[in-house]
């Protein structure tokens, strides 16, 4: 498997042919699989962020539910505490050859006690850390710390050392992420901080 970040909460998580962008900005990537842990309620906004792509390729995923594609499992949660009548935040758990992998986008507050139980225990946990509308670096550690998180893939920040050092380790820097489930089956904790492709 093998992790890439565009910038901000933008990612694609590729295995072989198959592929997953998680909150692209643009259209310029394509995927397998797209998915918006923001998007805007208005009926005309959800129908353009969710279902087939316009060209045929690729599901989008912009709302909570329970979603299969290409053999990856996809379960979305709304975040209640964080939408309002205008946004709709989803987090979700993904479930592809063996890990799983939970993504916590456009969070800006600590999680309830039942969205942790579904997410807790990742092998790969992208969250948020940079402040501002988003986790700030604090409680983005204590939620990866609750989290019981192996990889910690911190997103949405300027400057990544506030979080590690909230997080307690020093974390790694590369271009991109590649990795067998047997390679981080050992790991806790363990943060990679991706350069932006």
């Amino acid at each position: 498997m093998v992790i890439t970040h565009f910038g901000n909460g933008c990612f694609r998580v590729q295995s072989g042919d198959t592929s997953m962008l998680i909150n692209p900005e643009n259209n310029r990537l394509k995927a397998d699989i797209t998915l918006r842990t923001l998007v805007a309620t208005a009926p005309e906004d959800v129908a353009a962020a969710t279902g087939a792509g316009e060209d045929g390729g690729g599901l989008a995923i912009a709302m909570p539910g329970e979603y299969e594609e290409k053999d990856i499992e996809i379960v979305g949660y709304p975040v209640a505490a964080e939408s309002t009548a205008k946004f709709l935040k989803t987090v979700y758990v993904v479930r592809w050859e063996g890990l799983k992998l939970a993504v916590l986008g456009h969070l800006s507050t600590p999680l309830d006690a039942s969205l942790m139980e579904e997410l807790a225990e990742p092998d790969v946990l992208f969250l948020p850390a940079g402040g501002d509308h988003f986790l700030e670096p604090e409680p983005a550690a204590k939620a990866a710390k609750q989290l019981e998180a192996r990889i910690v893939i911190p997103s949405f920040y300027k400057d990544p050392a506030p979080f590690l050092k909230a997080l307690g380790v020093k974390g790694e820097t590369m271009e991109r992420f590649t990795f067998k489930a047997k390679d981080i089956a050992d790991n806790k904790g363990r943060a990679i901080v991706l350069s932006v492709a």
